[in-house]
């Protein structure tokens, strides 16, 4: 992995944990944050036989039914609901797994095949394999024509 792909890799991770310390500091002076939901952590690896690209989210307490995926060129939309837990008798000492609706989009590496891509869901983590496409086969010879611009056909 090249350095700049490594610093793209955790430019999230280090968002979350910062808002995260921000968030702290505004909460404990009793200011809320605007924001609404959260951001699920995602692992992007790719494996080479086959080759593709493998998404993991980290979704515990999400029903299946909840998410939706969208693939569109390199870009992977991953959204959902986590719905709060009910909440009746309970006294909460601390309360940090975050609810509500996201939308998080994860840039690709590389072009992918969107029709050929399987997403499973088993104890919280969703897997989205997609597989890569062929590099080649967006490659396409275009013919010369001579003359001027206003002598050659539209196609």
């Amino acid at each position: 992995m090249s350095p700049e792909r490594d610093l793209f890799a955790n430019f999230e991770r280090m968002r979350r944990e910062m808002d995260e310390l921000f968030g702290d500091v505004f909460g404990s002076v009793g200011l809320t944050s605007r924001r609404t939901g959260f951001s699920p952590a995602v692992d992007v690896f790719y494996a080479d036989d086959p080759p593709r690209a493998i998404v993991h989210a980290e979704l515990a307490g999400i029903d299946a039914g909840d998410l939706d995926l969208e693939i569109q060129g390199r870009s992977l939309t991953l959204t959902g609901h986590r719905r709060e837990a009910d909440a009746e008798g309970r006294v909460y000492q601390q309360l940090e797994v975050e609810h509500g609706p996201f939308r998080r989009t994860i840039e690709l590496g590389a072009e992918v095949v969107a029709e050929a891509a399987r997403a499973t869901y088993q104890d919280g983590i969703l897997r989205i394999e997609l597989p890569l496409a062929d590099p080649q086969s967006r490659t396409r010879s275009v013919p010369i024509q001579r003359g001027r611009p206003a002598e050659i056909e539209e196609p």
